[in-house]
């Protein structure tokens, strides 16, 4: 069951919008079965550019009830449905806060028929309402009134349920204030990475790396960035979609593919550090760096030839570390060489490795 909603406002401050108009259609998926409009008294001013647009003025108001006097109605049309609105993000949180005041915790899973345009009607120029609205023929009247707008979304949220042959689009797009599927998409992710050594990335619907981490035990360390509260933790966690990982028996080389990716990828999520990188030599032009590698009877290897990083990667028999030509094929090659030099030269200062080969 749906209650496909529609809401006018004072405009304002973010929070502070106050409702002047409630249209609320119940719809079973076939016939709207009940109904609720009503204009309120938001018992504050009406921003003048709102009564040029929707010709509610505060003289309109004077005799309307006020939100607390509706409050029980708009429960009782919602019970056991889903928000339904064009723009959902804005009539939810406007309901949300408008009960808040009188000190109710108001929850319902929402559906925005734009996000769902965009996913089922695709080329539009425009996914506005109106621009839409036209675009596929819904005769519409009443425009920026709240009945008006809501009956023309019902129109169009038919349309969309039958363009949704299979029936898996609505239900995904669906946002449940639990946030169930989130959670259980971020623990699915959680368990799909191991205890290791290792960088991780944090994808994206579309597959772009929003967020790189780093950790002795990267199975902890993603558990602990998706169940932060703070503001960049929550974005990460509203856009995260998939996980990867690469698993290292080093800190060197955690530390070379970590500062080398975000140089790469800048990831949304992260703050990139700044290097101040002074130009110096190895004590050797050309060696190569042997430490421990992901498993046992591995190493993972550095090769410098010319006093610049050329690549990194992994051996597992002694005789390919005697063999340049061998270990030249093997590493991968890197794009910021100052970086990585920097890097290794700050390493080795500070951290020992198994052995240096000098050539």
């Amino acid at each position: 069951m749906y209650a496909i909603v529609d809401i006018e406002t004072t405009g304002g401050k973010f929070n502070e919008e106050g409702i002047t108009e409630i249209a609320i259609y119940k719809f079973d998926g076939q016939t709207v079965v009940d109904q609720f409009i009503s204009l309120v008294n938001p018992e504050k001013d009406i921003q003048e550019f709102v009564v040029r647009l929707t010709g509610i003025n505060n003289a309109m108001l004077r005799n309307a009830p006020k939100f607390f006097e509706v409050a029980k109605r708009i429960i009782e049309i919602t019970e056991n449905c889903t928000i339904v609105a064009h723009n959902a993000s804005f009539d939810y949180r406007i309901l949300k806060t408008e009960f808040d005041r009188l000190g109710y915790n108001f929850q319902r899973n929402t559906l925005c028929t734009v996000e769902l345009s965009q996913e089922l009607i695709k080329e539009e120029n425009s996914y506005s309402l109106g621009k839409l609205t036209k675009s596929l023929g819904i005769p519409m009247s009443n425009r920026h009134r709240a009945s008006g707008d809501a009956l023309a979304t019902v129109h169009l949220f038919k349309i969309l349920l039958e363009k949704d042959t299979q029936k898996t689009i609505i239900k995904k797009a669906i946002k449940y204030f639990d946030k169930k599927f989130e959670k259980e998409k971020l623990k699915k992710m959680i368990e799909e990475i191991p205890e290791s050594l290792g960088v991780f990335y944090i994808h994206d619907e579309k597959g772009t790396v929003i967020y790189i981490g780093r950790h002795k035990n990267m199975k902890s360390e993603l558990n602990r960035v998706l169940m932060k509260t703070s503001k960049r933790a929550l974005k990460i966690q509203i856009h995260a979609n998939s996980i990867s990982f690469d698993i290292f028996g080093n800190e060197l080389f955690i530390k070379l593919k970590y500062y080398l990716e975000l140089d790469k990828l800048s990831p949304k999520y992260n703050f990139k550090k700044k290097f101040l990188i002074v130009e110096e030599n190895f004590n050797h032009p050309d060696f190569l760096i042997i430490d421990k590698g992901r498993q046992l009877q591995e190493h993972g290897i550095v090769l410098v030839e010319n006093n610049e990083i050329v690549g990194f990667g992994h051996t597992n028999l002694a005789f390919q570390e005697n063999d340049l030509s061998i270990i030249r094929k093997l590493v991968t090659p890197i794009d910021n060489r100052k970086l990585a030099k920097h890097l290794v030269k700050n390493y080795l200062k500070k951290n020992k490795v198994l052995k240096i080969v000098r050539y």
